[in-house]
């Protein structure tokens, strides 16, 4: 692959994970307004979903018949992996709602060496010694800016739990950002990867809301939620990780973490 493409793929990972940074400090603000982690996740994916019918329904319309189309194998190995898009929205939103959103981000940066070590898995050889530097760079600068050491704050382990959850689940996601049917444009990819996430999400708030849905979350917070996490971050990663591989794709997505503490 040449060092153009590794470069654009660098580009695309970190503007998908700058805006997947921002994400936490939005959740937070929808909570404090009482709304809850169903109606957060559920009008996050509604108006994600329509929004990448709309850019799928332009690039058909620009692009015409030199759009490859998903086949159905395509369709369920997308919807199957997008699952794990779903758990980690609802994972990394249940965590903040126990945890500082600066805890939060340390714990879904543990991304960065789950990320490392399941391409050495994957491709059974050792990572090169610039990628272990990279990860244990990261990982002191994860806790350095977040102050972490220096704060008295007492840790709730249901947050800890959730959080951890959600690292595991992205890295999952950013396997399948990698390897599953990139034939096809990543419009298409984000469309059937969020629609696979849509499952868990409305199976979740389905069994876990008790009050009456609350559809001003559609407005107060429903579109930014769903642009910065479920229209940007997917059509971003999906192009960008075939690009760098899962290692270097999950070290360059630390970015996300100075987004989120200036946020």
């Amino acid at each position: 692959m040449s060092q153009n493409n590794v470069l654009k793929g660098v580009f695309l990972v970190a503007l998908g994970a700058t805006s997947y940074g921002m994400l936490a400090t939005f959740v937070k603000m929808a909570y404090t307004e009482g709304y809850t982690t169903a109606e957060v996740t559920t009008s996050q994916f509604v108006l994600g979903i329509i929004g990448i019918l709309i850019i799928n329904a332009f690039q058909k319309i620009k692009h015409k018949e030199n759009v490859v189309k998903a086949s159905p194998k395509n369709i369920f190995n997308l919807m199957l992996a997008g699952t794990s898009l779903g758990m980690t929205s609802l994972f990394y939103y249940l965590a903040v709602k126990y945890i500082p959103v600066s805890i939060g981000i340390v714990l879904l940066m543990q991304t960065v060496w789950m990320g490392v070590l399941l391409e050495m898995i994957l491709e059974k050889k050792l990572p090169s010694k610039q990628k272990v530097v990279a990860v244990l760079i990261v990982l002191a600068g994860t806790v350095l800016a977040t102050n972490i050491i220096n704060n008295d704050i007492t840790l709730d382990w249901r947050g800890i739990g959730w959080g951890v959850l959600a690292a595991a689940s992205f890295t999952t996601t950013m396997f399948t950002a990698n390897h599953v049917a990139t034939e096809i444009s990543s419009a298409q990819r984000s469309l059937y990867m969020l629609l696979g996430g849509a499952v868990i999400v409305f199976s979740f708030a389905l069994f876990t809301q008790v009050t009456p849905f609350n559809l001003n979350i559609f407005v107060k917070w429903g579109i930014i939620l769903a642009l910065f996490g479920t229209i940007i971050p997917p059509m971003l990663m999906t192009a960008g990780f075939p690009l760098t591989g899962i290692g270097l794709g999950s070290i360059v997505s630390a970015i996300e973490l100075p987004v989120s503490v200036m946020m």
